[in-house]
């Protein structure tokens, strides 16, 4: 049996499973003509209406606190989690055991993927709140035989200390948290390439699969292979990189169904065009989601050697199309200005600025300088970079290191006014 056959046979006994009980789908799915299954997902595609956040999020405003995307009894739902709020308002995401061993399964095909083994140990620098995050990372990995080491709760040089004293070989966090640890070690004099960290998987915001971002935090490191990852309390655990080419991100495909498409047209893009992806849940049958509008950037390519539907994503989530500005004529992407930062040196966090509330669209940056540079220099030069990659003038406020927040999580550096 081929993907798109295992993946037919998955959804139509998910939607068998869920149209009797799921009150947010049962409607869409009887409408369409899909509550006994679909004879193919061409089929779906065609009938089956997208899921949007601002959906669910209405649904959960509706029926509080969680929604009516719930298919069996609430007491069947043994585990809460909840959404950033990076978009919106944070929605409460509940699962059955069965659902969130489905999800832990698929975080293992990461970790797997990305050559860990029973007998390794890992460190998680998370503070192991509502939002998902590492917790599925966490447990999978214990499940695999992966020695745990949770860092919830403590400081920065804390968890450093943590990692020289029980000298675990993996590290779990965002990018720009694996950043900080390095600005933390050098300014307390610890030397991260003396570190047991050798392998760092990175996710929760764009950043691995960017080559300027994943270099710095590999050298930073000591060299460590830097991994990306991304997914969503929403649908679980999604993609992971490739062993052969890091500027590749690899879909759990057997876990969901993946489709790309115009963001206002809604028509499927050609292999090499950039897209938002739209997932489609193959299991979590508690709490499911059907044609869900990631609002997540991508470029699918297809793999040599893996089956012909099974596409990967390169350069990973590009961004978000709600992030996605145009200034003067020049589309704008959180991930492209990252790219511009972490390969200039001397900037360390930064917060840009868009505001759109004029006749023409202006963007704006403050950083803090790391550098032994003067301010002025430091501006000048960083703008003379921005102008070269972007085609655009782009005001740069230089400020002193601890003047702009940092964050262990996903970061929030991208300001739109309207």
């Amino acid at each position: 049996m081929g993907l798109r056959e295992k993946q037919l046979a998955a959804l139509n006994e998910l939607v068998v499973e869920i149209a009797p009980g799921n009150a947010f789908y049962a409607a869409k799915l009887k409408e369409c003509g899909g509550e006994s299954g679909f004879e193919s997902l061409e089929s779906f595609s065609a009938k089956m209406p997208y899921t949007t956040k601002k959906e669910l999020a209405e649904d959960h405003a509706n029926h509080p606190p969680y929604g009516s995307n719930l298919s069996y009894p609430i007491d069947k739902y043994t585990r809460l989690h909840q959404t950033s709020g990076t978009s919106g308002k944070p929605m409460a995401w509940l699962d059955t055991p069965e659902g969130w061993q489905w999800i832990l399964d698929s975080w293992k095909v990461v970790w797997r993927e990305c050559g860990a083994k029973a007998g390794d140990s890992a460190i998680f620098p998370f503070s192991f709140g509502p939002f998902l995050g590492f917790w599925v990372a966490f447990e999978a990995a214990a499940q695999m035989g992966i020695r745990c080491i949770p860092a919830g709760g403590q400081n920065s040089i804390e968890r450093l200390k943590m990692i020289f004293r029980h000298k675990p070989g993996w590290l779990c966090c965002t990018p720009t948290y694996a950043l900080h640890l390095i600005q933390v070690a050098q300014k307390e004099g610890i030397d991260l390439s003396s570190s047991s960290i050798r392998r760092i998987i990175v996710g929760g915001e764009p950043g691995g699969s960017i080559p300027e971002v994943r270099e710095r935090i590999e050298s930073g490191w000591g060299n460590a292979r830097v991994f990306d990852h991304h997914g969503m309390t929403e649908t679980g655990p999604v993609t992971y990189s490739d062993l052969e080419d890091p500027q590749l991100l690899k879909i759990v495909h057997e876990a969901y169904f993946c489709e790309v498409i115009h963001p206002e047209t809604g028509d499927t893009v050609d292999d090499g065009e950039i897209g938002e992806l739209i997932l489609t849940t193959l299991g979590r049958a508690g709490s499911p989601l059907l044609r869900y509008r990631t609002g997540d950037l991508v470029k699918p390519v297809a793999v040599p050697g893996d089956d012909p539907s099974a596409f990967a994503l390169q350069g990973g989530i590009l961004g978000r199309a709600d992030d996605m500005v145009v200034v003067r004529g020049v589309n704008l992407y959180p991930s492209a200005i990252d790219a511009v930062v972490r390969g200039f040196g001397g900037v360390g966090e930064y917060q840009v600025v868009v505001d759109m509330t004029g006749s023409m669209v202006q963007a704006s940056m403050t950083v803090e300088n790391v550098s032994h540079v003067d301010d002025g220099i430091l501006s000048l030069e960083f703008e003379k970079r921005l102008r070269e990659v972007f085609s655009l003038r782009i005001p740069v406020k230089v400020v002193v290191p601890g003047v702009l927040p940092s964050f262990e999580m996903k970061a929030k550096r991208w300001n739109v006014v309207r």
